[in-house]
């Protein structure tokens, strides 16, 4: 059996607001979509399912980002995952320059958690806390360059 990875999906509050913020980090906006009907609510296993959606890849056309802003039923405010939760709590970004993509998240409130830490000679990274409280890893690779 093949199997790959599709994308990554993300429940926002604010579907411009999370947009805005991924997009001035580099990823673009392949599409956009309301979904609701018996097929989504199948599909998401939720009873009168309604949401605004929108699809952003990164530049190489690999990683793919989906974001949700519920409509219906209404989206349930929790406290922001902390980075030793079990479950999915990060979606992590190679960067070209980490100073630069932090001047940009800045721009939109989020700043790192605690620093920019570097692991030996390989990577400098940070995880930042980005809109609706989802957290996002920045890394750039100090072997390339």
């Amino acid at each position: 059996m093949a199997i790959k990875l599709e994308n990554v999906g993300i429940a926002v509050r604010d579907l411009e607001a999370a947009i805005s913020f991924f997009a001035d980090l580099g990823l673009t906006v392949a599409g956009r979509d309301t979904i609701s009907g018996d097929w989504a609510d199948t599909a998401v296993g939720l009873d009168g399912n309604h949401a605004r959606i929108a699809l952003l890849t990164t530049p190489d056309g690999q990683g793919k980002i989906e974001l949700f802003e519920y409509i219906h039923p209404e989206a349930v405010e929790t406290e922001p995952t902390l980075p030793n939760e079990i479950g999915m709590h990060r979606v992590a970004f190679s960067v070209d320059d980490i100073d630069a993509a932090l001047e940009t998240a800045a721009k939109h409130g989020c700043h790192p958690l605690r620093g920019v830490a570097t692991y030996g000679d390989v990577y400098k990274l940070t995880y930042v806390r980005g809109p609706s409280g989802i957290l996002v890893m920045l890394a750039e690779d100090l072997t390339k360059g």
